[in-house]
């Protein structure tokens, strides 16, 4: 399945072109079936990145990940990830890249981090605060996922009974 997106930032404007494919073999199990509507955000998502200059992929882009059994020659490289003044992937960029390897819910992940830093808001706590944040979720997430799950889904019940 294939498809192409033209996205014009003006009416005369030459226009930006994306193309985005799926089949079973480079989707996640979970939208197995849905290879048509992943093409086709796949294509809009690329088409958008070109017309904005948008550096950083799509989780579309991603695809499925590899099966933990599977030897390492066979996982997928992501690609390099924008750094800051002193060589280390940004701390937005390092969580974002938490949230999507662990599939994990963006928003329950910003009111753990922001009950974590002691702050009502993530954009209120330090940059040291989001960086021990961060370490924390990484070392939760491969200890315990399960346990992690538990904990982002009772900041979904506190939202629910509010």
């Amino acid at each position: 399945m294939a498809f192409k997106a033209t996205v014009y930032k003006s009416r005369g404007s030459k226009g930006f072109v994306g193309y985005g494919d799926a089949d079973p073999s480079n989707v996640s199990p979970l939208v197995r079936g849905a290879e048509m509507r992943v093409a086709e955000t796949r294509a809009v998502n690329r088409a958008l990145r070109k017309a904005y200059g948008i550096g950083i992929c799509s989780v579309e882009e991603i695809g499925s990940l590899p099966a933990r059994s599977q030897p390492e020659q066979n996982v997928r490289k992501l690609p390099p990830q924008p750094v800051n003044g002193n060589g280390a992937p940004k701390l937005r960029d390092q969580l974002c890249l938490l949230i999507r390897q662990h599939r994990l819910d963006a928003a329950l992940v910003k009111q753990y981090a922001a009950g974590f830093c002691g702050t009502k808001d993530l954009r209120q706590a330090s940059r040291e605060q989001v960086a021990s944040f961060i370490g924390h979720l990484a070392e939760f997430a491969a200890r315990d996922k399960e346990g992690l799950l538990v904990k982002l889904n009772s900041f979904a019940q506190q939202a629910g009974a509010a």
